[in-house]
């Protein structure tokens, strides 16, 4: 269990490196929606063309990669959407095994599900280089294979998630060591 745990800590350090830098993504999408709100009325009153498809693209992009590559920091952190009437009735061990039955029954599942029905998809779009059709867009394979990259961070972190909960269910470890690990505490 201990080595399970280490690959639990290992994945977390990553997550929490990783999520640091889309701090910076958030702050570049809301720059270019900035700019692109006033180069379009600038446009509008000076007829200079500054405007570009490009950048109401990229703004979307920025906003897709945050969705995509933030989801397994805010599982991390256990900031995620949970409906919890219930859930946070229950004991520490009641609540793990939930994560547990929903790790391997709902989470880990459709994270595969989704890679496997998208990687055609995004192999075909690398295969032919593809574009965005309006004038002056961006490449859309770069950005469909984020798609993937999201997943298989939610799927690792499900997996820390996991091994975190088997291990409070065998009890290896106390449910409050987990949640103190999750603030930056080791377990």
């Amino acid at each position: 269990m201990n080595t399970l745990l280490q690959i639990a800590n290992a994945i977390d350090r990553f997550q929490d490196r990783f999520g640091k830098y889309l701090y910076w993504v958030a702050l570049a999408m809301v720059v270019v929606g900035g700019f692109n709100t006033v180069v379009r009325y600038a446009d509008k009153f000076t007829g200079m063309g500054i405007s570009s498809n490009m950048y109401l693209e990229l703004q979307w992009y920025l906003f897709s990669v945050l969705f995509l590559l933030g989801s397994s920091y805010t599982l991390k952190h256990d900031d995620h959407v949970r409906v919890d009437i219930v859930y946070s009735k229950l004991s520490e061990r009641g609540k793990a095994w939930v994560n547990v039955l929903g790790t391997l029954f709902l989470l880990l599942p459709f994270c595969l599900l989704i890679l496997w029905v998208s990687w055609p998809a995004v192999a075909n779009s690398w295969a032919v280089s593809e574009v965005s059709p309006d004038p002056g867009g961006l490449p859309r394979y770069p950005i469909k294979t984020v798609l993937l990259i999201g997943f298989v961070l939610i799927l690792v972190q499900g997996m820390s998630m996991l091994f975190r909960n088997l291990a409070v269910l065998m009890g290896a470890v106390p449910a409050v060591e987990i949640e103190d690990d999750a603030t930056g505490g080791h377990v």
